[in-house]
């Protein structure tokens, strides 16, 4: 079992490529932080300094001990925190037990934190190993190579010893052609995230880095080509569906959105009504009640998450471009309603026009805002 005795405070850390969330609870289970962290090592210490002038011993436990969670780990280390990895297998069956079907960063490590400090049999200790060949890989970089002009980069260059004999301008001018706009900024943010590390992470020496980054990089540019092709592939597909401009004509119902409800919902006809199609897409209200008090009405936790997942963002995207949609909104906000709330509100009131639309085969009609349906 790992010993938590005298830990003053439990971290537990929902790790990401730019970002974690952290989530503090002393052994009481009082909350002690609470807040996103970018994945930056000054940032990262200074939060594990706090803690520990605060609370004393700090322990800090990730679900992913390896890539993005390496920087965390070695940083707190460095500041004298305690280690800990709790596998991602207990952990989603930890959180099983927690009320609520969200997943959320924020949730996520805050299960983390309250399983080390109630379950701490479930946690692995994590050893540094005497590992001759660690590299000073920055953890912090990941969000960066995620464009194709920082992933042709990679291929050409590869790791960061590389990059760093090449020089900034040097690179500037390599990456300018593809991409004009960002090609300084991208180098700097580069060379910045590098200098500002000092904790080495362990991981495989630099010369193997340099071999297998620009492969992986190379692999990851053939997997975006194909991805631009099934794209092109797709719009050609939905360019020649008959429900294609009926669809498209709503605002914030794109290609992605048009491909989903194309194939989870089709021409709508095996929907008897539009609360028929709600209650699939999970959008429906449900009453909740016990003998003869009614305790209110709730967002139903099943339905086609695909399909709701789409009318969310769709709901999302349209505010802009609709002011019908908008003013919607805002009275949804204006009586209580948190923004996700008045969104699924809207989501609801718009599946069923696409409903209406599907069944006519007509194109949607922008409505001025003082004939919009103000009705839940």
């Amino acid at each position: 079992m790992f010993d938590t005795e005298d830990v003053g405070v439990v971290l537990g850390l929902d790790v990401g490529k730019s970002a974690h969330h952290g989530h503090g609870l002393t052994p009481a289970g009082k909350k002690a932080f609470d807040k996103q962290l970018p994945n930056s090592e000054p940032k990262l210490r200074a939060v594990f300094d706090k803690l520990t002038e605060k609370f004393g011993t700090v322990l800090v436990i990730v679900d992913q001990p390896a890539s993005i969670g390496a920087l965390p780990l070695a940083v707190a280390r460095d500041t004298g925190c305690q280690v800990a990895y709790l596998p991602g297998l207990a952990m989603r069956r930890i959180a099983d037990l927690y009320p609520g079907e969200a997943k959320t960063d924020a949730r996520d490590a805050a299960v983390i934190a309250d399983a080390a400090r109630t379950l701490p049999h479930t946690l692995h200790s994590l050893e540094l190993t005497d590992d001759s060949s660690t590299r000073r890989w920055n953890a912090s970089w990941a969000h960066t190579w995620t464009t194709r002009p920082s992933t042709w980069l990679l291929e050409r260059h590869g790791a960061s010893s590389a990059l760093r004999k090449a020089g900034r301008r040097r690179l500037v001018e390599l990456i300018r052609p593809k991409a004009p706009r960002m090609a300084q900024r991208l180098i700097d943010d580069v060379f910045d995230a590098h200098d500002e590390q000092t904790v080495v992470v362990p991981g495989t020496g630099t010369g193997t880095l340099d071999i297998v980054v620009p492969s992986l990089a190379r692999s990851l540019a053939a997997v975006h080509e194909q991805r631009r092709a099934l794209e092109a592939q797709i719009n050609t597909l939905l360019e020649a569906h008959p429900l294609s401009q009926v669809l498209t004509s709503m605002p914030g119902v794109g290609v992605r959105t048009a491909t989903v409800l194309l194939t989870t919902v089709g021409d709508g006809s095996s929907f008897p009504t539009a609360a028929h199609l709600a209650s699939y897409a999970g959008l429906a209200p449900t009453t909740k009640s016990s003998g003869t008090s009614i305790h209110g009405e709730h967002a139903p936790r099943g339905g086609n998450r695909q399909l709701k997942r789409a009318m969310f963002l769709s709901a999302f995207a349209c505010m802009n471009a609709d002011p019908a949609s908008r003013l919607y909104y805002d009275r949804q906000r204006a009586r209580g309603k948190t923004h996700t709330q008045a969104l699924l509100r809207l989501a609801r009131q718009r599946i069923s026009v696409l409903f209406a639309m599907l069944r006519d085969g007509t194109f949607y009609e922008s409505r001025t805002p003082k004939n919009v349906e103000l009705a839940a």
